[in-house]
């Protein structure tokens, strides 16, 4: 049985959600403390709209246009610095500069390998897992996640690539100090060069064709580990499993019990939390966006302030995941933070981490009296998304709504049908996005139905930071000429991803079953949405932080929007006389 809502029913009755992430993988949205990650949203000093027949230029604000060998030597600083999460983050916005530059993917992966093992290893979950699986349950669950792939995954699998993967995460994890630790192994020089020199030898006598050599494969590394080393079968394994898992793609990954949980808490939009999203940043946390209401609001952190310590330690000497770690914990405890602001002193603060409910809707406001046009901005696709935006929508109707500004930058997803859902409330008939799979049950085609449409005229703004569902409505609205999109081009990330529950740990895998297209049939990835209206930035404007009351003054991409929004109009709305 399958039903195509929020929540879907595979074959084995196990619940899968359809969302897109966050940042997925990117760890430049990184830390999932809070929804999907996000990025940082600052004013530009100016900008320089036009046409999209016209060519305009969108000066990056992630990373600048370096040549590969400047890139490399930053990447290098930070692996030296084992600032893996940094360098994994550097390498992604690298290689959408650089695509398909085989060298920095090379670097990618690496760092991606050892961030895996880095993050899993300050996981408890992750850890309690190591010893209360035994082999024969390590090996089954692996089965299983590879059996999951060979079914939903959305190409043929790389099985080979698989496995050599494998034997690259057991070679690294064995040099890895926290994978050491946990296991307690200690190792000589010579008997790790020995296991590598096996290891190697073993991947060079097999072909590692399907699942099932892959399978035989992990077992006989592992009883190499275990003879050879000391190391326990399952912790072997399990390396081979999350290098599977996260070697399928950028977003396909394993995710332990407490990633699994979180991910549930995201489709909610609830979590335990201090109520902030964050970034890593030249050995500090910098605060991407501060939750409304949140315990971190009413502390007084304000976006762009930086974390330097988290109870007394520097996260300069903290791997970033580390210093993560140390945030989360039970609610009603209490965390200290070291906060940093531009041009003043730094300051500790007590912190209670409690129950966040993350807002799927900021801000509804009218922004210009005038012409009677609305703004509001949708942070990310949340399964309350369309039903607050439907009760904003006629709140603004009352004050005398004549044109909306839906604001998607920096939205970095979400629920696929919770963006269907916001563009059939804006089209009365037409395709809305196909999703095409290698499995025939991930093809469908989402239409808009004519009732209960709002027909008010629509601009929508965009960033690189708009992915995927923000993506798919964006995408929505251009093909079907709905409304006027303003900004700079989308992120690129079109396709679909399953979260799949595994039989063992509470585990489970986002694996991509499905690519998008747009109504005309435009593939999302790596393409992006292109606006009407292109914003070209110019400069940024050296702000810590944006303050959302004055921000229709402040912000040039929003008044490029609300500039569009008036050309719809015919005219301002009449002022009632004065007789005196």
């Amino acid at each position: 049985m399958q039903i195509r809502n929020n929540l879907e029913i595979s074959a084995l009755e196990v619940p899968r959600f359809r969302l897109f992430k966050d940042s997925s993988s990117r760890f430049s949205r990184l830390l999932i403390l809070m929804l999907f990650a996000g990025a940082i949203f600052a004013s530009p000093a100016a900008a320089q709209v036009s046409r999209s027949g016209e060519p305009v230029t969108i000066v990056p604000q992630a990373l600048p246009a370096n040549s590969i060998s400047s890139v490399l030597d930053r990447g290098r600083q930070l692996e030296t610095n084992n600032r893996w999460g940094e360098a994994l983050s550097h390498y992604e916005d690298a290689l959408r500069e650089h695509r398909g530059n085989e060298t920095l993917q090379q670097h990618h992966d690496l760092a991606k390998l050892h961030y895996s093992v880095e993050r899993r290893y300050h996981d408890q979950s992750f850890v309690e897992s190591i010893s209360t699986l035994n082999r024969e349950q390590a090996l089954s669950l692996y089965a299983e996640l590879l059996q999951k792939t060979n079914t939903h995954y959305v190409s043929n699998p790389p099985w080979r690539k698989l496995g050599v993967r494998g034997a690259s995460a057991i070679d690294l994890a064995l040099t890895d100090a926290n994978f050491l630790s946990v296991n307690k192994l200690q190792l000589s020089t010579d008997q790790l060069a020995q296991v590598r020199k096996e290891i190697y030898q073993l991947l060079g006598q097999r072909t590692l064709q399907n699942s099932r050599d892959l399978m035989t494969f992990s077992s006989d590394v592992a009883r190499l580990a275990e003879v050879r080393a000391g190391l326990n079968p399952t912790a072997t394994v399990l390396e081979f499993v999350t290098a599977a898992a996260e070697g399928l793609d950028d977003y396909s990954s394993f995710l332990t019990a407490d990633q699994l949980r979180e991910t549930y808490s995201q489709i909610e939009g609830n979590f335990v939390g201090l109520g902030v999203e964050l970034k890593a940043e030249n050995g500090a946390l910098l605060i991407v966006r501060v939750i409304p209401g949140s315990p971190a609001e009413r502390a007084g952190i304000l976006s762009q302030d930086r974390i330097v310590a988290v109870d007394g330690k520097s996260t300069a000497e903290l791997s970033t995941d580390e210093a993560a770690s140390m945030l989360t914990g039970v609610e009603g405890s209490y965390v200290r933070v070291t906060v940093y602001s531009s041009g003043a002193e730094p300051r500790v603060l007590n912190i209670r981490r409690e129950h966040v409910n993350v807002p799927s809707l900021e801000d509804p406001k009218i922004v210009d009296s005038d012409f009677g046009i609305a703004y509001a901005r949708i942070p990310a696709f949340q399964k309350t998304t369309s039903r607050d935006l439907e009760t904003a929508l006629w709140d603004l109707h009352r004050q005398g709504m004549r044109s909306l500004i839906l604001d998607l930058r920096g939205n970095p997803g979400g629920l696929l049908t919770a963006s269907v859902e916001l563009a059939d409330k804006f089209l009365t008939e037409g395709n809305i996005v196909s999703t095409r799979g290698r499995s025939p049950q991930e093809d469908f085609n989402y239409t808009a139905h004519y009732g209960g449409t709002w027909r008010v005229p629509l601009v929508v703004l965009i960033d690189g930071d708009s992915a995927s569902a923000s993506e798919i409505f964006a995408g929505a609205i251009k093909d079907n000429n709905r409304g006027t999109i303003v900004g700079s081009t989308s992120f690129g990330k079109g396709s679909v991803q399953g979260i799949f529950p595994l039989g063992f740990a509470g585990a489970g895998i986002r694996l991509t079953t499905a690519k998008f297209y747009s109504p005309k049939g435009t593939a999302i990835s790596y393409n992006g949405v292109e606006p009407h209206d292109k914003v070209q930035v110019v400069a940024k404007q050296a702000v810590d932080r944006i303050d959302l009351a004055s921000q229709e003054k402040t912000d040039i991409v929003l008044q490029a929007g609300i500039q569009a929004a008036r050309s719809r109009l015919a005219a301002p709305v009449a002022k009632p006389s004065t007789v005196r």
